[in-house]
């Protein structure tokens, strides 16, 4: 592959990035110059960091392509930049926002990863399932219908051996109907409280008397029962660290909004149509 056409391959291609390996050979480091333009030292870490970026379809390339194409990117770069001398506004303001985030993600990550401690996992599931007990979870299925009466003829039908799910499909006007009426799985508290209440009343395989909800008159039979134990620490570690680090994250804004010194406008100072006005930052 020649050199323009590994510069026309990467061409769209901008490097933003935190490193995310490190490389085996342990003569070189991310200051390790791999090119000088005009004075301009491209290193080794340039190199990780736009790699990072680079889509998949570039990052499955060869690794002597992808290293010469990364560095021809670079030294282009290189090229056209130095002949900048002052960059328009729109491009320092973009640069602005950059370091801002760059700097915020940096804080995040330190904040976050000094709040991941064995104690604090522990601590965050004693708070959520420290007092939690197994749960009941319920299989059950229903027939909606608009009325008592109908409901009361449909329980009339089932007492006579007529088949649910068949009754279901057929009368139902419930989203449910043309599954037979099934719900799956649901714990206390995932209905309605009348159907809720009506669902933990019934034994295995036994049929409600008509229920009335706000969708309208239900008739509930419960298929199966079973319990679903507490979760272990290791099975909620993720979600608990997630919390963990939410938790640390906002506690810190907190404390750093808490100390600073803010004035801002708001939607009525400034019409929020002038976000669309890019002549204003001269595009």
């Amino acid at each position: 592959m020649t050199s323009r056409k590994r510069l026309a391959a990467f061409a769209a291609v901008i490097a933003l990035a935190l490193p995310t390996s490190a490389f085996g050979d342990e003569h070189v480091r991310a200051d390790t110059v791999v090119a000088t333009v005009n004075g301009t030292d491209i290193t080794l870490g340039h190199m990780i960091l736009l790699k990072q970026r680079l889509p998949d379809q570039y990052r499955q390339l060869p690794g002597d392509v992808l290293f010469e194409g990364i560095l021809d990117q670079l030294v282009q770069h290189a090229l056209l930049g130095n002949v900048v001398e002052t960059l328009p506004l729109r491009a320092r303001l973009t640069l602005e926002n950059e370091e801002r985030a760059l700097r915020a993600n940096e804080e995040m990550r330190r904040v976050a990863s000094a709040a991941m401690t064995n104690e604090a996992l522990q601590e965050a599931y004693d708070q959520v399932y420290g007092s939690a007990e197994p749960q009941t979870e319920y299989n059950a299925s229903h027939i909606l219908v608009t009325t008592e009466e109908e409901a009361l003829a449909l329980v009339t039908e089932l007492d006579g051996g007529a088949d649910f799910a068949g009754l279901a499909k057929e009368r139902s006007t419930g989203p449910s109907g043309p599954s037979g009426g099934e719900l799956g799985w649901f714990a206390r508290g995932a209905m309605v409280p009348p159907f809720d209440a009506a669902v933990a009343a019934l034994e295995t395989g036994t049929i409600s008397a008509p229920v009335q909800t706000q969708f309208g008159w239900h008739v509930i039979k419960l298929n199966e029962t079973r319990t679903k134990d507490v979760p272990t620490i290791a099975e909620v570690q993720g979600e608990l660290l997630d919390s963990i680090q939410r938790s640390a994250i906002e506690s810190r804004l907190d404390e750093l909004t808490a100390g600073a010194d803010i004035t801002r406008k708001t939607a009525d100072d400034i019409d929020p149509i002038v976000l669309d006005d890019l002549s204003l930052v001269g595009g």
